[in-house]
């Protein structure tokens, strides 16, 4: 059986044959982690959808630790594999093929800059990011506003979607419902907010407010779903 499991802000595990990967690994420094680069040992792959240090997080230290292949825009890719890193670069545009089954980034409205001293690197722009698991479509929508591209995912037939309903940085609640209109997923789970100042969500107000035609889950860290 796959599985699911929230980390905290942004962070995701996702286990399923073919892959052990972590989207956005933001763990030290994140109060709501659960868990730490040090809990893992065997990743086949890290996700990162931009530049910015609470979705980087220690996607450096997990991917010399453990060897797995970092899957980012093509800047990022450049950034990590000076670091030694075994990377993948992608862009907004088709399907790519891997072993566990394909993967395709889509638009998402945010920057990716990197902070390195007082140094900023370019970090590509920043992606949303669609997992196809088998027939199981995930959609990690990153950091990201409401975009009018959101309504060509449901052609996608996304079966779960994670929304940032944080605000500030990111769409807020009353937004993240209007993207769900677009994208119409069978599931949804709310995340990156209540992280840190700026970003204070109440997850039961916007599953409250979800339509009936979707299924909305609050995953606290550490919760996970199978699928």
């Amino acid at each position: 059986m796959s599985m699911i499991r929230f980390l905290g802000h942004s962070a995701f595990h996702v286990s399923a044959p073919g892959l052990e990967g972590l989207i956005d690994p933001f763990l030290k420094g994140n109060d709501q982690a659960v868990v730490q680069p040090g809990d893992f040992s065997s990743l086949t792959h890290l996700f990162v959808t931009h530049g910015h240090w609470d979705h980087i997080g220690d996607t450096i230290e997990l991917g010399l630790k453990t060897g797995a292949t970092v899957v980012a825009n093509a800047e990022l890719c450049r950034y990590f594999s000076g670091k030694g890193l075994k990377t993948h670069p992608m862009y907004i545009g088709g399907w790519v093929p891997f072993p566990f089954g394909r993967v395709k980034f889509v638009p998402a409205m945010h920057g990716s800059g990197i902070m390195e001293g007082d140094q900023a690197v370019y970090g590509g722009i920043a992606v949303g990011i669609v997992l196809e698991v088998g027939k199981f479509r995930i959609y990690h929508a990153g950091d990201t506003g409401l975009t009018a591209e959101m309504g060509l995912l449901e052609a996608l037939k996304i079966d779960l979607a994670l929304l940032p309903i944080g605000g500030c940085y990111v769409m807020d609640i009353p937004d993240a419902l209007r993207a769900l209109e677009m994208i119409r997923p069978r599931r949804v789970v709310p995340m990156h907010y209540n992280t840190f100042p700026g970003i204070e969500a109440a997850p039961e107000e916007f599953l409250e407010a979800l339509p009936e035609w979707t299924v909305g889950i609050r995953l606290d860290p550490g919760q996970s779903l199978q699928f």
